[in-house]
C-alpha cells in the first residue's frame, strides 16, 4: 500500500527535576547544598531514510516520544541525558505544523536529518541558588517538560518528468513501456490509485524518473476524487508530459481535456501551472477521425507547446518523445520546486518568556510558561523560597503589571496551579 499523508502526535523528553540535598560528612560541618541537576529531556529528529518509500509505518504508530531526562541527586551528580528519538522518513518528505499548516522542515536530501522538537532542560540543583545571604537554599527547579505537537507528514514524490492527463489515457501502459514499473494496467477509468515511478535508461547512459500521477479530473484542485493527493506529486517534477487521448473512442474533445487539466493545476498552484509541458497525443494506433487531434495541433502551435504523436502499443512516436523529454532535462534547472518557508524548530526557549496576568473581579489570574517554570522552583514552605518567588516576580514585571490591574492587601491571586493571597 502506498500511503502519503498521514498524522502523528510528538513530544519531546521532559527534562529531569534538580535535587534539594546538603553535604552531610563526618567532620564536615555546615557541608552546604550539594544538589546536582536533572538531565535534559531527549530531543526529536527526522532523518531521511533510503530504504523506506511510502509512510506507511505511521498508519499504524501515531504517538512517538523521546526519553525523559533523569532527576539530579546529592554529591552534585546531576542526572542522565533523556535519550534522542530519530523518526526515519522517505526521501521527499514534508513536515507541517498541524496547527498553522507552516512548513517545519523539508526532508529532500539523502541522509539529511532535522531537529524538530527540543527535549525540556533539566532543573537546576540547589547548589546554583546559594548566595552570600541565602546560604541553605531548600528549594531546587523541577526540570521542563517536553514540548507536543501534531505533526502533517506528506511524501512528494521525487521525479524528473509527471504524466499528466485524464484517466484511462495511456499513462500507465506508456510508462510500462519505457520503463521497468509494472504498474496494474485495464481498460477503465481510475486504473491507477497510486502514483507509480519508473526510471528512464537513454542509450547514451543518461536517465531520469518519471511519476505516472493517477487521472485528474475536473474539481481535483478542490479535493473531487483524490485530486490534492495526487496533485501535490506533481509539484517536484521539473517537466510534464500532459497525454491527451486522440483516438476519439470516448467522444472526448482534446483541447476541452487540456483546458479543463491546465486550469485545475493553476487553481492549485500559480507556479505549477507555469511548468514546462509536452502534449502527448495519445492512442494514435486507434485513431477513428483525426480533427481532434488537429484541433490540438493548433492549440499547441498558439501556445508554443511541442506536441508528440504516440502509440505505447505498437511504439510510434516513443523515441523520439524521450529523445526530446531528456534533451529539456538538461536545460531545465535543478531548483527547488516547492516554495519553502522559514524552517520552524520549536524550542521551549520561545516561550520561557510568556506571561498573562488578567482581573476579574478581586481575582487575578497569572499564566503562561514562564510562571510555570518559575513555580516549579518554588517550596512555598520555605521563607528563602519565597523570597527568592517575590523576587522574580518583580524582575519578570508580573509584580508591576498586578499593581496596574489594581490588586491590594488580601486579594486572591492565582499563579499558574497555586492560590495565593497577596501581601504588599
Amino acid at each position: 500500500m502506498f500511503t502519503d499523508y498521514t498524522k502523528i502526535i510528538i513530544k519531546s523528553g521532559d527534562g529531569g527535576n534538580g535535587a534539594a540535598t546538603f553535604r552531610r560528612e563526618k567532620y564536615v560541618a555546615a557541608g552546604g547544598p550539594d544538589g546536582g541537576d536533572g538531565g535534559k529531556g531527549g530531543d526529536i529528529y527526522f532523518q531521511v531514510d533510503k530504504d523506506k518509500n511510502t509512510l506507511i509505518d505511521f498508519r499504524y504508530n501515531k504517538r512517538y516520544k523521546a526519553g525523559n531526562g533523569e532527576n539530579g541527586s546529592g554529591s552534585r551528580c546531576n542526572g542522565k541525558y533523556g535519550e534522542d528519538l530519530y523518526i526515519k522518513v522517505p526521501i521527499g518528505t514534508i513536515l507541517r505544523d498541524k496547527e498553522t499548516n507552516k512548513i517545519i522542515a523539508d526532508l529532500s536530501k539523502p541522509g539529511q536529518t532535522e531537529l524538530v522538537l527540543k527535549g525540556g532542560r533539566g532543573g537546576r540543583g540547589n547548589s546554583h541558588f546559594a548566595t552570600p545571604t541565602r546560604q541553605v537554599p531548600r528549594f531546587s527547579e523541577a526540570g521542563d517538560k517536553g514540548e507536543e505537537k501534531e505533526i502533517i507528514l506528506e511524501l512528494k514524490l521525487l521525479a524528473d518528468v509527471g504524466l499528466l492527463g485524464f484517466p484511462n489515457v495511456g499513462k500507465s501502459t506508456f510508462l510500462s513501456t519505457v520503463t521497468e514499473a509494472r504498474p496494474k494496467i485495464a481498460n477503465y477509468h481510475f486504473t491507477t490509485l497510486e502514483p507509480n515511478l519508473g526510471v528512464v535508461k537513454m542509450k547514451g547512459g543518461d536517465g531520469f524518473v518519471i511519476a505516472d500521477i493517477p487521472g485528474i479530473i475536473e474539481g481535483a484542485s478542490e479535493g473531487v476524487g483524490l485530486g490534492i493527493q495526487f496533485l501535490r506529486h506533481v509539484e517536484r517534477t521539473r517537466l510534464l508530459l500532459h497525454f491527451i487521448d486522440v483516438s476519439g473512442q470516448e467522444g472526448r474533445n482534446p483541447v476541452e481535456d487540456y483546458k479543463t487539466i491546465n486550469e485545475e493545476l493553476k487553481k492549485y498552484s500559480e507556479k505549477l501551472a507555469t511548468r514546462k509541458q509536452i502534449i502527448v497525443a495519445t492512442k494514435v494506433d486507434t485513431i477513428q477521425d483525426d480533427s481532434g487531434f488537429k484541433e490540438l495541433e493548433k492549440l499547441a502551435k498558439k501556445e508554443n507547446l511541442k506536441i508528440f504523436k504516440i502509440s505505447s502499443v505498437t511504439g510510434e512516436g516513443v523515441e523520439e518523445l524521450l529523445d526530446y523529454t531528456s534533451k529539456m532535462l538538461k536545460e531545465l534547472p535543478k531548483e527547488e520546486l516547492i516554495e519553502q518557508e522559514e524552517r520552524i524548530v520549536y524550542t521551549l526557549e520561545e516561550k520561557d518568556q510568556e506571561w498573562e496576568a488578567k482581573r476579574e473581579g478581586n481575582e487575578f489570574y497569572v499564566t503562561g510558561r514562564a510562571v510555570d517554570r518559575l513555580m516549579g522552583r518554588i517550596n512555598i514552605e520555605d521563607n528563602e523560597s519565597m523570597y527568592y518567588f517575590h523576587k522574580c516576580l518583580k524582575n519578570m514585571g508580573i509584580d508591576a503589571k498586578l499593581k496596574e490591574l489594581g490588586i491590594c492587601d488580601g486579594d486572591t491571586v492565582y499563579i499558574s496551579d497555586w492560590e495565593l493571597e497577596w501581601e504588599e
